[in-house]
């Protein structure tokens, strides 16, 4: 459950992280106030051409952003400018889009939704042609044209971000401060590296939280699993118990076994629960395609340390329990 837990948190962020860097852009602008991970609010279209006339910038190209419930959005774009800087879409079924109710989704969309290129999809409370699939990776799981989105949703001459492409990348920190000194201190304007560097799971809101209780449920369940499960086993041994005693087995003796058989099957239990993440990956990634699942060796020994902590915080009253009890008693014991 954490390494489950703790992947699809990372695995989200990560598949973000590539499709930032898919849109081939060096500078990311935001409206004022605008959250890292949503695309609230918006800015004047005219900012744009504003942008495209600082010296240093390549290329710039618009998007607008609209929800289409829960955690899908539906990203409008200018197809020409955005194929010239992000190098364009890979297209595994289709083409792109060629009239007003055609959009494009990518793969893990289609597949999670069991579309086809020519289907008719629903989204905005009307029907879409899909014209085409993509390789995932750029920007959005689903497109289309920028003007159709805006006129749709009354928010014409809106943007929901700019992506700008610097002549010379190293000179994007620059490019930047130069925006600011003229006008567009509110902005959220970040530069690819810096965007990439703030979209870790710390910084989602509520995510580490969500994982530090979701961690702490886990343990708490171990705990009372292995409690359970210890004081059962001791019961059923009473009688084998008191014959080590009267055979002159000392309590450390006897806590020892206890607790060596509560390690030894804390320690199998996290070797299978790390083989079961590969499956739950699969699982996820099969029924559930846009949700990426990471692989984390590096939570592997704090799970083990985990199901150790928990698994002997179980056993110990149950250990104390066999060890402490009278020989007698445990002979007579039926």
């Amino acid at each position: 459950m954490v390494l489950t837990l703790v992947g699809l948190s990372r695995g989200i962020v990560e598949d973000g992280q590539q499709r930032a860097r898919g849109v081939g852009a060096d500078i990311i602008i935001r409206p004022p106030n605008s959250s890292l991970f949503s695309f609230s609010g918006t800015f004047p279209a005219g900012i744009l051409e504003y942008v495209r006339k600082e010296p240093g910038i390549a290329m710039a190209t618009g998007t607008f952003v609209y929800s289409t419930g829960g955690v899908d959005s539906i990203t409008g774009i200018d197809l020409e400018s955005f194929n010239a800087m992000s190098g364009g879409f890979r297209y595994l079924q289709g083409k792109r889009f060629q009239q007003p109710d055609d959009i494009l989704v990518d793969d893990y969309y289609a597949r999670a939704n069991h579309l086809h290129a020519g289907d008719w999809h629903e989204l905005i409370h009307r029907k879409w042609r899909l014209a085409g699939i993509v390789e995932p990776g750029k920007m959005s799981r689903m497109f289309m044209d920028l003007a159709r989105l805006q006129d749709l949703t009354a928010n014409v001459g809106r943007l929901s971000c700019i992506y700008a492409k610097a002549a010379d990348p190293a000179n994007a920190n620059a490019i930047i401060a130069s925006l600011k000194a003229h006008g567009m201190s509110q902005y959220q304007i970040y530069s690819l590296q810096d965007l990439l560097s703030q979209m870790t799971v710390t910084n989602v809101p509520m995510l580490q939280k969500f994982t530090v209780v979701i961690i702490g449920i886990g343990m708490f369940v171990g705990f009372l699993i292995v409690f359970l499960s210890m004081y059962t086993a001791v019961l059923e041994r009473t009688r084998e118990i008191g014959i080590l005693k009267a055979l002159g087995a000392s309590p450390l003796f006897i806590l020892n076994i206890l607790l060596r058989e509560t390690v030894l099957l804390a320690l199998s239990g996290s070797v299978l629960g790390i083989g079961m993440s590969y499956g739950s990956r699969w699982l996820i990634m099969t029924l559930e395609p846009t949700m990426m699942q990471a692989i984390v060796p590096d939570w592997w020994p704090i799970a083990m340390a985990i199901s150790i902590g928990g698994a002997l915080g179980g056993a110990l009253y149950p250990g104390f329990k066999a060890a402490l009890q009278d020989v007698i008693d445990a002979l007579a014991y039926e």
